[in-house]
């Protein structure tokens, strides 16, 4: 069965100031969908709030994965369910490799009903395979003992985030701004490494300013949010008229929403496994 996550009439706030005014976006496994829009239109809060953050307060309307609203479930257990965030700024984690980091986090993820204490999946499996997935991501074997982004370059960091959807096998990808940072060779090589996963089983979120993800990844739906509300859906050639041409048509299509912008917060971080 096709799974599908579902937000409909999504409202949340940050610090008891709103962001997301209203949210409708329906995503089917096996869809490639593209959300882009201004700074401070609510992307991040959206994709934040999707993964569980505690500090992004749904006030009203509901996340829906196959039927069941998990508004209320903690990020742990979003996880568990299928749910996968990359972030654009991934965090350092020193003392902790990476291969270590990833045998935990697939066995929590394979094996939910686990007793603290119990082991963890077998090492032989295991490094089967991370090293066929390194592999197809043309990553040096190293990369697996080396402490998790620490000292890693913005292309490795988004590398690294590839890796683990690859080994978490995830229903949804969320991907926020996993372009931004890097030179068009880095964009390349996390762009073939999303293609390479994207498939009937997985639903893809790219959220993002630019196109150049996209040109790999191409989108069946593009969607554009102004003031915490998706205001527009079009397809592949959506997003192509945003990068050349800017937001100033659909601010004026949308003159509500336009004059309601306001810069959104820093986004908080924490661990997308």
């Amino acid at each position: 069965m096709t799974s599908v996550l579902k937000i409909s009439d999504l409202h949340v706030s940050v610090d008891g100031k709103p962001i997301l005014k209203g949210v409708n976006l329906t995503i089917r496994q096996g869809e490639i969908h593209a959300l882009m829009g201004p700074n401070g239109s609510g992307k991040s809060t959206l994709a934040y709030s999707l993964a569980g953050h505690p500090k992004y307060e749904i006030t009203r309307g509901t996340i829906e994965l196959n039927g069941i609203n998990i508004a209320e479930v903690d990020a742990s257990e979003r996880a568990r369910l299928g749910l996968f965030l990359a972030f654009q700024y991934p965090i350092t984690i020193p003392g902790v490799r990476v291969a270590d980091f990833l045998r935990h986090a697939v066995t929590n993820m394979r094996n939910p009903d686990r007793k603290e204490g119990e082991g963890l999946i077998g090492m032989r499996e295991y490094r089967k395979e991370l090293n066929e997935q390194m592999d197809a991501l043309g990553m040096d074997h190293e990369f697996a003992r080396r402490y998790l982004n620490d000292g890693f370059s913005g292309g490795e960091k988004k590398r690294m985030e590839i890796l683990q959807m690859a080994m978490l096998k995830p229903k949804f990808a969320i991907l926020d701004e996993t372009d931004s940072g890097l030179d068009s060779d880095a964009v390349k090589v996390v762009s073939e490494g999303v293609n390479r996963l994207s498939g009937p089983d997985l639903g893809v979120l790219i959220i993002t300013h630019h196109e150049r993800l996209l040109e790999f990844n191409r989108p069946q739906f593009t969607h554009v949010m102004l003031a915490g509300k998706i205001v527009e859906t079009g397809d592949a050639s959506l997003a192509h008229d945003l990068h050349a041409n800017g937001y100033a048509s659909i601010r004026e299509r949308h003159p509500n929403e336009a004059a309601e912008e306001t810069v959104e917060r820093p986004t908080p971080q924490t661990q997308s496994a």
